[in-house]
């Protein structure tokens, strides 16, 4: 006999799930820096297009997957296709999950460890010089970035024990539209900086002559990082989704919220990166050593910094539960284990592997030097996830849904089973599912490597 399964309580619900999911560090601290090391615009743009063209699609497969079989993403696979190639696409996304939360949990303890700073006025009045030194504090250890981020992991299985509703609805409800709202303030602050303008035209003026494969393949992999595809996190949440849920229109708001949210966060970086003399090609460091600059040069800065990091924790956390909830929810449907039980062991596992990227997230870490494949742990992680399982993973997803679901089966679930009027848009969705986005795929992979 399957087990009762919750499941969100309304379409409001899904989409502030869905979408805390995708807004989350990857907004405030991934979006910033990786276009800052891809040169801006152009980059943005090239990143418009696999969101438009892949992700959207993949985003698109996964919530079929999901709502279709209502199991975790092991027994989703196993369940809507009997062809053993594709079960391959569980065993990807359980390792990307487990290689994500090793390096994301490191930079949650960042954001906890900035919360701290913040509330003990380690903040104010910061100048440019006192934000490296606190960062190079807060990353290098080796203390510090190990208790950090085991205080993040324990936030987030403490929510996940409350369940879906209880713990995952109840908390994106709460803190999404509030995060959403400082972030434009932020933004705002940010724009009023002397010198704001040199930033602003970083990311509205195109320099494509910057653009090679590499920044291509890293517009891509942040399109699945982003949208949270690729990791069966997508897959796990649509499991809970209501019966009436329009998929194509949730993923469509979520894809269009998200990607205002990432230039929001550009909107709130950059043009005080440029203001103070940074770098925009700073790297992981960008977000904090910009944002308690920013708080720094506002009246009341020191209670908005406090409340920005309280919130971006939060948005951290929720994108990390989503990644939890993926394994969580494998272990107690597949292995029958019971949820508290399941909750832990993934907690120590991730801690486990987490410490060698807890060492290595900053280059003068006890770890910075340690390097396999030329990469340090923290960015091998990285690169595993962004650049290989989850570019592969789409391409399976995608191929699986196109050309080896019944038609009739994704028209049903597009459709709700006629419910919705949307043919012409079922049909022009099919038509990407099967010719563009994996021919895409597969273009910008094996060009990485040519």
């Amino acid at each position: 006999m399957e087990q009762k399964r919750e499941k969100f309580s309304s379409s409001l619900a899904v989409f502030l799930a869905t979408l805390s999911s995708a807004v989350g560090l990857g907004n405030i601290w991934m979006f910033p820096y990786i276009t800052g090391e891809n040169g801006g615009a152009a980059f943005i743009i090239i990143y418009l297009i696999c969101v438009a063209l892949v992700g959207l699609p993949v985003l698109i497969s996964e919530f079929i997957i999901g709502r279709g079989t209502r199991r975790n993403v092991h027994g989703a696979i196993s369940k809507i296709t009997n062809k053993n190639r594709f079960k391959i696409i569980s065993v990807f996304a359980i390792l990307a999950t487990y290689f994500m939360l090793s390096f994301y949990t490191v930079v949650v303890g960042w954001v906890y460890s900035y919360l701290y700073k913040a509330v003990i006025g380690a903040l104010k009045g910061v100048t440019s010089e006192t934000t490296s030194i606190l960062f190079y504090n807060t990353s290098v250890g080796p203390i510090a970035p190990i208790i950090w981020q085991m205080i993040a992991l324990l936030v987030g299985g403490t929510i996940l024990v409350l369940g879906v509703k209880g713990g995952i609805e109840k908390l994106t409800k709460t803190l999404m539209p509030v995060l959403i709202l400082l972030l434009g303030i932020c933004a705002f602050r940010s724009l009023t900086l002397a010198g704001a303008m040199e930033g602003i035209n970083f990311l509205i003026k195109p320099d494509f002559s910057k653009v090679h494969i590499g920044v291509v393949l890293s517009a891509l992999g942040l399109a699945f990082f982003k949208l949270s595809v690729g990791s069966g996190a997508m897959i796990t949440y649509s499991s809970y989704y209501t019966d009436d849920n329009n998929l194509i229109g949730t993923a469509g708001k979520v894809a269009i919220s998200d990607t205002l949210v990432s230039l929001t966060a550009g909107l709130a970086i950059f043009p005080a990166a440029f203001s103070f003399g940074l770098e925009p090609s700073s790297g992981p460091g960008l977000l904090f050593n910009t944002v308690p600059l920013i708080f720094a040069k506002m009246p009341g800065g020191w209670v908005l910094s406090i409340i920005f990091f309280v919130l971006a924790a939060m948005a951290a956390t929720m994108s990390m539960i989503s990644l939890l909830e993926v394994l969580i929810v494998v272990f107690t449907e597949e292995l029958k284990m019971e949820r508290k039980k399941a909750i832990i062991m993934n907690v120590i596992i991730i801690a486990l592997v987490g410490s060698l990227a807890a060492l290595s997230g900053n280059p003068n870490g006890i770890l910075g030097n340690k390097l396999v494949f030329g990469l340090t742990f923290f960015d091998l992680f990285d690169t595993l996830v962004s650049k290989i399982l989850l570019p592969i993973n789409g391409l399976l997803i995608i191929l699986l849904t196109g050309y080896f679901i019944n038609k009739k089966y994704l028209t049903d679930q597009l459709s709700n089973n006629g419910i919705l009027n949307n043919e012409l848009t079922i049909k022009t969705l099919i038509f990407i599912m099967k010719y563009i986005s994996p021919i895409l795929i597969i273009i910008v992979f094996l060009k990485s490597f040519i």
